[in-house]
């Protein structure tokens, strides 16, 4: 299986399909680049070289106790797209993996990066503070790391259900994509899982937005019950020079049916502009 090997000895796990242009996927949390297939050969298909990581301690790559924080998960990006020599690139983003790609851009691509892509992503910050009163509660991160320490596999079965709507009227997730999600989950090591969730829920991306020189297509479901819609994407909307917001109607935060086969297609509709 290929891999990087970081400055601080981590391995990085990658997947590639394809030839082409490339387009670089990040995942979101507790996920894999397994999160990505459907993307990946979409992309392949249509002429891309597509290429998906495994963030450290998550899926393939090395369990690691440090450096699970967002600063380092760019650099870890930076790396990456460095060894395989990336330029022209279009960098996309699920949830935590928003936040991993606008940081990369802002700090470290310039010069490669020419789009960027989010879809349900957590800019430009999770948690409620006096700046960002729209945000989510401390205890609703304080419980989600209670939950995985407490039993992991049965909090990522519970998450499920409101990562994919299925407790909204009229919900067709499969039961397979639900396995699927703990199945990807259960590769987290519980240290990368527990301290991943401040890098997601915390990390003030700001000033990243600001910076962004390239064009950028914001995506997000109006049912996103894990990254509500209000403190993220609209807000992400009027931060950065040049974004184009999609919002899809009924959808969840799980990127799956009628919301991943429209985003399919406005996703390569972006990086053909």
């Amino acid at each position: 299986m290929p891999y990087i090997t970081t400055t601080d000895g981590t391995q990085i796990y990658y997947t590639e399909q394809g030839t082409g242009k490339p387009v670089l996927f990040s995942h979101g949390w507790p996920l894999s680049s397994d999160a990505w297939q459907v993307e990946l050969k979409l992309l392949a298909d249509a002429g891309y070289r597509a290429i998906a990581h495994d963030r450290r301690g998550h899926g393939r790559s090395s369990k690691t106790y440090t450096g699970n924080d967002m600063d380092t998960y760019a650099q870890d990006l930076a790396e990456l797209v460095e060894a395989l020599d990336l330029h022209d690139l279009v960098v996309v983003g699920h949830s935590t993996g928003g936040g991993e790609v606008v940081r990369y851009a802002a700090q470290h691509g310039v010069g490669r990066v020419v789009k960027v892509v989010t879809a349900g992503a957590v800019p430009p910050q999770m948690v409620k503070t006096e700046n960002n009163p729209e945000g989510t509660p401390i205890e609703a991160f304080d419980d989600i790391r209670a939950g995985v320490l407490k039993d992991a596999s049965q909090f990522f079965q519970d998450l499920t259900v409101p990562f994919f709507g299925a407790n909204r009227d009229g919900s067709l997730v499969s039961q397979g994509a639900k396995d699927d999600l703990w199945r990807q989950g259960m590769l987290v090591n519980l240290a990368a899982a527990y301290d991943c969730v401040k890098a997601f829920s915390e990390t003030d991306f700001t000033e990243d937005l600001k910076a962004l020189d390239v064009p950028i297509f914001i995506a997000h479901g109006d049912d996103d019950q894990i990254v509500p819609i209000g403190a993220a994407a609209l807000k992400t909307a009027e931060l950065v020079k040049d974004g184009t917001l999609k919002v899809y109607p009924g959808a969840p935060h799980g990127i799956y049916g009628d919301y991943r086969t429209g985003f399919g297609k406005d996703l390569l509709a972006f990086i053909a502009q």
